[in-house]
């Protein structure tokens, strides 16, 4: 009898098999699972793929004999290989026939570990300088004091007293006097001069940021010392960087470059070398650091919005009290908002505490209860609910509500509603009633801002309130805030509208800090924020709503009064507002921490617990061990926590470490151009806008744009592809495809960002991406989803079903492919393997971005490679979890060819140069590999591999 193995597609297609079963019935016999009811070994019955419990378990019982079940399937899954891999003979004598190349095989004679083989050059003193020096030994090395140089100070001074004469200056100074910084500058100048570490806090408007930095270098112009002051001032965001490097300039009535200059990450208007102030971000002043540990030519260094406590700003406060020790010449002005700058003082041994009084027109603040009693809005029924939730909301909310009953200012149906655990819930009807209410009862038509939490709530209630009756486009502009959404005209947004219209502007946290909408008068705060922590558990960020701060509660009010008194609608009631924390969770507590510990390690700080538990709060060390280990399997640090070669590499590039090194291995490969514009998109934004309502049109011009190509990052190649080559019609290209315009142009800008790095490493003959030496084999799509998979490995997913989602770990926890990947709509994959940048937790965990991989560059790029033999199968596991049936010759020969080509990639990394492709010894190993990689028709799939879920 024969029998007769379907192929994998068989369950993608199970039509297929009851149309030709009967033709071919009774003559052969199939081999599939589960077409019959089965007993186990127990004598419990089964039907299809799912065991029947016995008769006697009841209730819990009967989910605990699931449970179970599930848990030894998952187990059995984990050992069951992915597929088979199959290299003909003439493949295996060709591999093997450069692998006993002598001249190749005498290249790779190395001290491993040690990385004394590499020759003589500028990368080998720098690198052995890295891994073998200190902090505390480049400190020894700072140079004693700024030289003072008599001719610059007068040339200073005289151009000084000129400015004063500048009518353009002179207006200027009368609106700074206007400032509450500005009555405080003797003050502000005396305690700087008499102590070293000094915190300046003040609200928002008080003109710390713009006038402290100025109140210095105009004391030492005035005094002739101009030479000796070199400012250097940090910002936390780019954006602030450059908007405020813009308005000292525009104050000091001088143009960028002079006396005021900034430095972002891959931009920069440099001012001159002294009597000058400098922005920047405090990430360009860790990098400088790497160089001048102690920023000797710095006279004065201001961390400003220190209060947000985002990673690199901690990361300074800890090794600039290591510095001010070293260099007593240097001055430090911490500066925050008035929130929490206690806790910095008291960080840098109580160091003097100023405080500049803000302004802000008064703003009425009210609650639930009062938008409740106002609008009369009654919250619908949402299904049942726990009863233990029930029972904590009741403990929280009662007290509270039987206050309100007593001073009789609110309705009984206020208390009722209130007594609803729904009503903390976010709900956009009583929004949209609660602008009908303001714009029909105040008087003033100042604009509304609606602060709500993501990009669907957004969508929604614009919908909502363009489609209610009381908007009309006459009277009304509506602007949705997002980066995901078209840019809007911006001077719409920020200029007074036409007489008789009001603008109603919804946005996230974007609007608290970031942009200023002087005219708005009415705030609704739904009181709730997005943010994002990492879940070292499930080692995946978590995005999910959480209620404000009262930081951030206190800016959303504040926006309400720039320019006149304001109201600001609190969404939650007063007993919620009494237990708000006072400010959000320092980022360093709740954010992956790779790029810290690259940056830690290249400025020589030690083991990088120690230096973590000097930081101003500790990040949890289960958090440190998740992000070393990653590290260690990246091979950017070795086990004793050293840098390897790449490690150095990928320390020096601005970008995180996967992207790092998926850009390195496409210099390496010569298809770096595609990789360029991958590596953009995902260390920067996505380049696809959602207008709203056009979610579906979007994904299905993804789909078109893709070319049946299943890979998002391959996609966001695409698109930037298109742009570049549309030239003068590039908007209309964006607007055929749902693209962002701005970050496209961007994320070009970037390419060639990242082209100067790795000219300046000396990967590529020049800084040119369409260099064609650098993009040999940029057609080839296998290879760049093969250097894709490189640098995003260890984060792969598995489909346990062979042609179809859904996908789990390789320790099989469930994952949802998001909405927003193309691959979330397709019905059938190719291979039971995909790679992923980012693993978000929302509702659900969800991969964000992804390729369909095949198993050969998972097993060629993997850690932890072993040759196993289980029940007399030979297979390859990679890190233990991901196993694939071969042959014992197979497994022999992917095995040299992967030492080879570490050896190889050493070597390179060691010894920086670009490939040059042809003939030569260098080049042969890399074409082998490459075709190994990229023959995906060589790979077959066992369609028994895991059991059907």
């Amino acid at each position: 009898m024969l029998v007769v193995r379907f192929p994998p597609w068989r369950r993608a297609f199970p039509h297929v098999k009851r149309c030709i079963t009967p033709l071919l019935a009774p003559n052969f016999m199939f081999s599939t699972r589960n077409m019959s009811s089965k007993r186990d070994r127990m004598g419990n019955r089964k039907k299809g793929n799912h065991e029947r419990p016995p008769p006697h378990l009841k209730g819990k019982q009967i989910g605990m004999f699931f449970a179970q079940r599930n848990k030894e399937r998952n187990e059995q899954n984990k050992k069951r290989p992915l597929g088979t891999i199959l290299l003909s003979e003439s493949r295996k004598n060709q591999i093997q026939a450069v692998l006993n190349s002598t001249s190749l095989r005498n290249l790779f004679v190395t001290t491993s570990g040690t990385y004394e083989h590499v020759e003589d050059s500028v990368f080998k003193r720098n690198f052995l300088r890295v891994i073998n020096e200190t902090i505390d030994e480049k400190l020894l090395q700072t140079s004693e004091v700024i030289a003072e140089d008599a001719t610059l100070n007068l040339s200073l001074y005289e151009e000084f007293l000129k400015k004063q004469s500048n009518p353009k200056y002179v207006d200027m100074k009368k609106k700074r006097k206007k400032l509450p910084a500005f009555s405080m500058k003797e003050e502000i100048l005396k305690v700087i001069d008499e102590n070293q570490v000094v915190v300046i806090s003040g609200e928002t408007g008080c003109g710390k940021t713009t006038q402290v930095a100025q109140f210095i270098l105009d004391d030492f112009l005035q005094k002739k010392r101009g030479s000796v002051c070199k400012i250097l001032c940090t910002q936390p965001r780019r954006i602030s960087a450059i908007t405020v490097a813009q308005r000292v300039a525009e104050e000091r009535a001088e143009s960028l470059g002079n006396s005021v200059g900034y430095h972002i990450r891959m931009e920069s208007r440099l001012p001159r070398d002294r009597g000058s102030i400098y922005f920047c971000t405090t990430g360009v002043v860790l990098k400088m650091m790497e160089s001048d540990a102690s920023l000797s030519w710095v006279s004065h260094l201001i961390l400003d919005e220190i209060h947000e406590r985002d990673v690199m700003s901690d990361f300074i406060l800890a090794l600039i009290k290591k510095i001010k020790v070293k260099r007593s010449d240097l001055k430090i002005i911490l500066m925050s908002a008035t929130l929490n700058s206690e806790k910095f003082s008291k960080y840098y041994d109580n160091a003097p505490h100023l405080n500049i009084p803000g302004f802000t027109y008064p703003v009425q603040e009210f609650y639930l209860e009062d938008v409740l009693q106002r609008t009369g809005f009654v919250f619908p029924p949402t299904g049942r609910i726990k009863q233990k939730k029930l029972k904590e909301y009741s403990d929280f909310i009662e007290p509270h509500v039987r206050q309100l009953e007593r001073t009789n200012q609110y309705s009984r149906q206020v208390c009722i509603q209130l007594r609803k655990p729904e009503s903390e819930d976010l709900n956009l009807d009583l929004i949209v009633q609660l602008v009908v209410d303001i714009c029909q009862k105040e008087q003033d038509k100042g604009a509304i801002l609606i602060f709500l939490t993501g990009f669907q709530e957004i969508s929604t209630l614009t919908r909502l309130i363009s489609e209610n009756g009381h908007f009309p486009s006459s009277r009304f502009l509506i602007f949705p805030l997002h980066s995901l959404m078209p840019t809007v005209d911006q001077k719409q947004i920020f200029e007074t509208p036409p007489r008789g219209m009001r603008k109603i502007i919804i946005a996230t946290n974007i609007a608290e800090t970031s942009i200023t909408i002087d005219d708005v008068v009415y705030v609704i705060d739904c009181g709730k924020i997005k943010v994002t922590n990492f879940d070292v558990r499930t080692n995946s960020d978590i995005l999910s709503p959480e209620w404000v701060s009262l930081a951030n509660a206190n800016q959303r009010r504040g926006r309400a009064g720039r320019v006149r008194p304001g109201m600001c609608f609190h969404l939650f009631s007063k007993a919620r507002n009494m237990l708000l924390e006072q400010y959000q969770l320092p980022e360093i507590l709740r954010t992956r921490l790779e790029d810290v510990i690259l940056t830690a390690k290249v400025l020589q700080l030690g083991k990088v617990e120690q230096f973590f538990a000097q930081l101003i709060d500790s990040p949890d060390p289960e958090a440190v061990s998740v992000a070393l280990e990653l590290l260690k399997r990246m091979n950017a640090l070795t086990d004793d926590e050293k840098l390897t070669p790449l490690g150095y590499h990928l320390a020096k590039l601005p970008m995180s470490p996967q992207m790092g090194k998926m850009i390195l291995f496409g210099a390496i490969f010569s298809c770096l151009d595609p990789i360029l514009s991958i590596a953009a998109a995902l260390d920067f934004k996505d380049p696809f806008q959602l207008p709203i309502g056009k979610e579906k049109e979007v994904n299905n011009v993804k789909l078109e744009l893709s070319r049946g190509i299943k890979s998002d990052h391959l996609l966001f190649h695409e698109a930037l592809k298109g742009f570049e080559e549309s030239g003068s019609s590039s908007r209309q290209f964006c607007w055929n495809y749902f693209l962002s315009h701005q970050t496209l142009k961007q994320l070009q800008d970037m390419k060639k960002q990242y082209m100067e790095y790795l000219y300046e490493m000396n990967f590529v003959p020049n800084s040119n991406p369409k260099c064609p030496e650098c993009n040999l084999n940029s057609n080839n799509l296998s290879l760049i989803k093969a250097i894709i998979c490189a640098g995003l490995y260890p984060n792969i997913a598995i489909s346990t079903v062979l042609g179809k989602p859904p996908v789990k770990t390789p320790d099989m926890k469930r994952l949802k492919l998001h909405p927003k990947s193309i691959l979330s709509s397709c019905k059938y994959f190719d291979t039971n393997i995909l790679v992923y940048y980012r693993k978000m937790k929302s509702k659900s965990d969800f991969i964000h971005d992804a390729s369909l991989i095949h198993p050969l560059p998972v097993i060629f790029f993997g850690d932890k490679f072993n040759q196993i033999c289980e029940d007399g199968r030979i297979m390859i596991s990679i890190n233990q979890n991901l196993r694939f049936k071969c042959t014992e010759s197979t497994a022999s020969i992917i095995k040299d060819l992967r030492d080879r080509f570490n050896w190889f990639l050493e070597y390179k990394i060691s010894h920086p140069g670009p490939v040059i492709w042809g003939g030569d010894d260098e080049t042969k190993i890399l074409n082998v590999i490459m075709e190994l990689i990229t023959c995906e028709d060589m790979e077959e799939y066992d369609d028994d591999a895991f059991d059907d879920d």
